[in-house]
């Protein structure tokens, strides 16, 4: 089983890298924003103890992420390994998940830090636009749609998420850089870390991914169309 963290600031473009490491590998995708969105959904004891939380405005323990995450990795299609996108996000619980981990015999192999500078990073956050019709996204900066405003897939209206904002946007790269980035160090002091420029094309990035990791990025190119 190998377990890889994917580190990285909001637009670094874990969730886009994430989801192509998982496809051109054996490791599941395995994002905490999902776990917690499906365990409310779903109604499970982990996620409705989760919502009480939320419910009074409180973060989610740390005890309680962990289990859903030792719960989903628990699944058979997690038994090759897992790639870790949104968690850990502090010291706090990186340590809490090693500690998890190695009571069912596991560890962390890897951590793919996706380093992106931050001006890249605002204008990626800032420039991005959504459809309201068909959730088709597009950045005003880097790959806008033909007609300004308008979905190039299906014509619908385009608008940005309130959390997109450059104000937003500003404030969640402070809170990353504050409570996140330290988790830099942490494992690279452990030998665990590879700095992968996410400023590339998609397909580089994944690549330089499968290398650190010691696979051949030929031997999982995905075919051509």
């Amino acid at each position: 089983m190998t377990n890889v963290i994917l580190l990285g600031p909001p637009g670094a473009g874990k969730g886009t890298q994430a989801k192509t490491l998982s496809e051109r590998t054996s490791l599941s995708h395995v994002a905490s924003g999902d776990l917690f969105r499906a365990a409310l959904s779903e109604g499970t004891e982990l996620g409705l103890l989760a919502k009480s939380y939320m419910d009074r405005g409180e973060l989610v323990p740390d005890e309680v992420v962990i289990g859903m995450i030792l719960e989903r990795i628990a699944q058979p299609d997690c038994a090759n390994g897992v790639i870790f996108d949104g968690f850990p996000r502090t010291l706090e619980q990186a340590t809490a998940l090693e500690q998890a981990l190695s009571k069912h015999g596991s560890t962390i192999d890897a951590v793919l830090y996706l380093f992106v500078p931050q001006d890249v990073l605002l204008r990626r956050i800032a420039g991005r636009q959504t459809c309201k019709t068909c959730g088709a996204t597009y950045n005003i900066y880097y790959f806008p749609s033909h007609r300004p405003g308008i979905c190039d897939a299906c014509t619908g209206k385009l608008y940005q998420r309130s959390d997109d904002s450059l104000e937003t946007a500003q404030n969640r790269l402070d809170v990353y850089f504050t409570q996140t980035a330290p988790l830099i160090d942490y494992y690279k002091h452990q030998g665990l870390l590879h700095e992968i420029d996410g400023q590339r094309e998609i397909s580089l990035v994944a690549d330089a991914m499968l290398l650190a990791l010691n696979i051949n990025p030929e031997l999982t190119a995905p075919p051509k169309e």
